[in-house]
């Protein structure tokens, strides 16, 4: 065969081939990878892991298991990676960078467990078109999503927190009117988190007549003497612990040392799990603190999945005993949060990978009420949440609970936060934040037309 031949044939071949592919269908680039992808920002190492690790392993158990039990959310699977961040907002930042282009779609939601993260990453989620997530820490004025369009505060903030402890107090003394007079300490993480309930401790203050003391504790807070001598000397007539990890531990040891009675204290509800009254053994009984949105205990429909499907198969996250915590609950729901948000939104746009934009829609659009908590199988472990354009916090109420020195057991009814107060408040703080960073106010009205 002459060379001129076998080049006229090989040109053919070529052509043929060309032309077969261009027959084939081509699969787009969502369906070759139909799953979604959740960045899941942890701290297990550091001072803060005690109470960090449970949280992660309910976290991505939860996510572990809408794979293993429902096949991913409407056929899409999860996929997730974790990045240690210690707690430090660097590092949380860090990692936000190294996920948010991750995935078909890039990063679903990002859910930093630090208001500091928070803080340091409203600007960016703004800009890059994801959800920060931040159920019941974070900056308590994001609960309007008028200005802050990319945030959710689901089921509480810091300033539900703190007008649920004062009437909660309050109802002891026989009515707010009797705070008056009444000494309140915030011993508080010197960080953004530890600081966010101080205007509504402020602002009630001024209504009932008591003396705030304001005692900040340093990163880490395993050195409080000065903090607790002031206690002694002062002899307030109820402490408020806004603490975290160790600190919180530390905490209860010296006011074991001090003498200053467990009864009178309560925890914000990230100072009120096991990690936090163990360490301190049997003196922590009679401690109190909020619980929000995941009690303790393991005996829901979603527990009883999570041991069939992934620890009786040697694929839970961390221990099996860790099951039904606190921190361990309140990580699962933080999950199913996410979760509820991308089937919500699959519902408008389709059950394939959606963008953090358009699972922005559905976070906005919950509805997750008694019916929809029965079906999930948290029953008894949370309360409804419902969000919309206005309000991106959807729940605003608490119980209180009790260490009775073995267990968590509640010592309150539902207690709602007194949204008259509050709802002002975060209607100035936003508006100053829309000030400040030029961010205008959407018309809800109009969104909804739309």
């Amino acid at each position: 065969m002459r060379k001129t031949d076998r080049v006229r044939l090989l040109v053919a071949a070529i052509a043929a081939t060309g032309a077969l592919a261009a027959a084939i269908p081509q699969a787009p680039a969502q369906a070759q990878a139909k799953e979604q992808f959740f960045p899941v920002l942890v701290y297990r190492t550091g001072a803060y892991a005690p109470n960090g690790t449970p949280w992660a392993n309910g976290h991505v158990d939860y996510l572990k298991l809408i794979n293993a039990r429902d096949k991913g959310i409407n056929g899409v699977t999860i996929t997730f990676e974790e990045c240690e961040t210690g707690y430090a907002t660097d590092r949380g930042v860090e990692c936000y960078e190294r996920l948010k282009g991750k995935g078909p779609t890039g990063a679903t939601v990002f859910q930093p467990l630090s208001t500091g993260i928070t803080f340091a990453l409203t600007d960016k989620t703004t800009v890059d078109k994801i959800p920060l997530v931040t159920s019941g820490y974070g900056r308590s004025e994001s609960a309007d999503g008028r200005v802050f369009k990319w945030n959710f505060i689901l089921g509480g903030s810091y300033w539900t927190a703190a007008d649920v402890l004062v009437q909660h107090v309050g109802k002891k003394e026989g009515g707010l009117d009797k705070l008056k007079g009444k000494k309140i300490a915030l011993v508080y993480h010197d960080s953004p988190y530890g600081k966010e309930p101080i205007p509504l401790l402020q602002e009630r203050a001024k209504m009932h007549g008591y003396e705030l003391m304001l005692l900040p504790v340093t990163h880490p807070g395993v050195e409080q003497k000065a903090t607790w001598l002031q206690i002694r000397q002062q002899r307030p007539d109820y402490v408020f612990l806004w603490g975290w990890g160790v600190m919180n531990s530390t905490s209860l040891k010296e006011a074991i040392a001090t003498g200053y009675p467990r009864e009178k204290m309560y925890g914000v509800w990230w100072s009120a799990a096991e990690p936090d009254v163990v360490p301190a053994g049997d003196g922590a009984k009679g401690y109190s603190g909020l619980n929000f949105q995941a009690g303790a205990g393991n005996t829901g429909k979603v527990h009883q999945d999570i041991f069939k499907y992934l620890h009786d198969k040697g694929q839970g996250t961390g221990p099996r005993e860790e099951v039904g915590s606190v921190l361990y609950n309140r990580g699962m729901v933080h999950a199913m949060y996410a979760v509820e948000g991308v089937r919500r939104a699959q519902a408008a746009y389709g059950k394939k990978p959606l963008t953090g934009e358009q699972v922005r829609w559905g976070l906005e659009n919950l509805t997750i009420d008694d019916k929809a908590i029965k079906a999930l199988g948290f029953e008894g472990y949370m309360m409804p949440t419902s969000t919309s354009c206005v309000d991106h916090m959807g729940a605003f109420s608490a119980r209180v609970h009790t260490w009775d020195g073995k267990k968590w057991v509640y010592s309150s009814d539902t207690i709602a936060a007194d949204m008259q107060i509050i709802k002002p408040m975060i209607q100035s703080f936003a508006a100053k934040y829309s000030a400040e960073k030029k961010v205008p106010v959407r018309d809800c009205a109009k969104d909804a037309a739309s």
